[in-house]
Formats: C-alpha cells, structure tokens, sequence
C-alpha cells in the first residue's frame, strides 16, 4: 500500500499548513510521528475492495487521521503523558494549552475537508463519530480509579473510545464506493470489532510489552488509575491479597508495586484471557467480510485482523 499511503501523507502534508506558525510546529510534530495509521488504511482498503478508485479516498483517509492526531493531542493532556511513539508528547514539549488548541484545529481542519468532499453521508458519519469519541473520552474520566468497574462499562468504553473511529473509517470506504447499506453495515461491524481488538491488546501490552517497542512506558495505565481488562481479570481471579494489592493500586494511581502486579496478572492468565477476547473479535470482524468480493484488499484486511491480534507493539 506504499503509493497510497504516500497519496494520503502528500494531503495531509498540503492540508496541514497553517499562518500561525506554533499550528504547524505542532500538528507536523504530532503527525510526523508516524504511527500504524491502520485508521486510513481501512478506508483505502474498503474503497478498494469495492472498487472505487477516486481520489476522494485520499482525501478522506487524511480527514480520518487528522481526527485520531486531534485526539491523541487532547488524551495526552488528559493522561498527563510525558511519551507517545517512543517520543516526548506534544503537551510535554509545547504545553497543555497549545497542545489542545492545535487538537481542536485539526479537528476543525478536517470538517473543512469534509465540506470539499462533497457528500452528506460522509458528514453524518464522521460528525456521529466525533461526537462518541468525545463521550467515550468523558466516560473514561468517569471510570478513572474505579477498581469496581464492571467489565461490560469497560468494553463500552472501548466502543467509544477506540473503535469508533476504526468503524467510522471501515464505512466511509464503502460510502465512496456507493455500497449498499447492508455491505456498509458489514465494513463498520468489522471496523468495530477490528478496534476493540486492538485496544484490547493495546491494554494487554501495558503489562506484558517492552517499552522500547511499545514507545510508552510499561505501566502508565495503572500509574492513571485506568482499570483495564488484564487488571479487572487478576482481581477477580488472584486471591484475596493480591486483589487488594490491584484494588489499591487503581484507586490510588500507585506503580511503586507494578513488578508485583505484573507477575499476577500472568499468574492469573490475565494476559492469555484478554488475548482471547481481542482473538474473539477479530473473528467476528473476520466474519462480516464474507459480504466482499475476493480480491488482494479483502485479502489484505484478513491478514489485518490476525496482526491486530498477533502484535506486541
């Protein structure tokens, strides 16, 4: 996919300037970064795989981007994170105030393109998915240091959060390519389950990952209170000393003890479990592309769904 990606970079690079010159420090910093951008890939995959080849895609696969760069701008500030990417953030560089001006600009950046591109449907989608993203962000907050959080309230979450965009991006694909509703339906169902397999391990990794790989620091969700799948399973699967171990470290933030709650959480299976669950999910996304003709996209979004899973960065 190398001459697409190249296609997607030469619009954000075109559509990323700015007057103000701290705008374009920033969003290039951030951008440049790099990243799986696995987001526009699935709309030049599903475009692809029903076979539309405009450049509208280009063009939409950067709008997809410039929504996940705008939120990781405003979670950085959020999380209080001093690295992303192997890298100092932007809120750690620039400050809290510029880092989420410069969010709101690249979201607002991207709306514009969204006008350019012409099409109601395309609004729709994106403007229902900014906003889930923005209550999945709030209901996080809500969640934070609840070691009683049940486990359905985190995989909402999850919904919100992550997977929405994942599915916002798997559905425009078909929405350029004029799909039927049944066949859009089919890519967000899999856009869906494909994100919350991929913030599953995303949490998996926060206790099981190397963080010259991960380019975060092992440990940073329990060290903001975050109560995810692996910790939530170890407490319900240690014993009673070990589950107050976690139970504290959640509410009180604390990692001062975090080799110790590593090695529960792999005492308990936590980790194999929460690779079940995202393996869950990818088989279900895997599912919904019996809807897609054969061809070299369909093909490459299967392969998607086994690295998504398979990861351990």
């Amino acid at each position: 996919m190398a001459a697409e990606m190249q296609a997607v970079d030469d619009v954000i690079r075109r559509r990323l300037t700015s007057e103000v010159a701290l705008v374009d420090q920033i969003a290039n910093y951030i951008v440049g970064a790099g990243g799986k951008r696995i987001r526009p890939r699935l709309v030049l995959l599903f475009s692809r795989a029903l076979s539309f080849t405009g450049s509208s895609r280009f063009e939409l696969a950067a709008i997809i981007e410039f929504i996940h760069t705008a939120t990781l701008l405003h979670d950085d500030v959020v999380d209080e994170s001093a690295l992303r990417r192997g890298r100092a953030t932007a809120n750690a560089l620039f400050g809290n105030a510029a880092s989420v001006l410069v969010g709101d600009f690249l979201y607002s950046r991207a709306f514009q393109l969204m006008v350019e591109v012409g099409r109601m449907r395309v609004l729709d989608v994106l403007a229902d998915a900014t906003n889930v993203i923005a209550e999945g962000e709030v209901l996080q907050l809500m969640n934070m240091h609840d070691a009683d959080l049940a486990v359905e309230d985190y995989l909402r979450v999850i919904r919100y959060k992550t997977a929405k965009l994942f599915e916002a991006s798997a559905r425009l694909g078909a929405v350029i390519a004029d799909a039927p509703r049944e066949i859009e339906d089919a890519c967000a169902n899999f856009g869906r389950s494909l994100g919350t397999a991929f913030q599953l391990i995303d949490d998996l990794l926060d206790y099981e990952g190397d963080p010259a790989a991960l380019g975060k620091n092992v440990g940073d969700d329990l060290r903001e209170g975050k109560p995810t799948l692996p910790l939530l399973f170890a407490m319900s699967h240690g014993t009673p000393e070990e589950s107050a171990l976690i139970r504290h470290a959640i509410e009180q933030g604390e990692v001062e003890r975090l080799g110790e709650i590593v090695q529960i959480v792999r005492r308990t299976g936590a980790i194999d479990a929460t690779r079940e669950a995202a393996r869950r999910e990818a088989d279900h996304a895997r599912e919904q592309l019996a809807a897609l003709p054969d061809s070299e996209a369909k093909a490459l979004l299967l392969e998607l769904c086994l690295k998504s899973v398979e990861r351990s960065s």
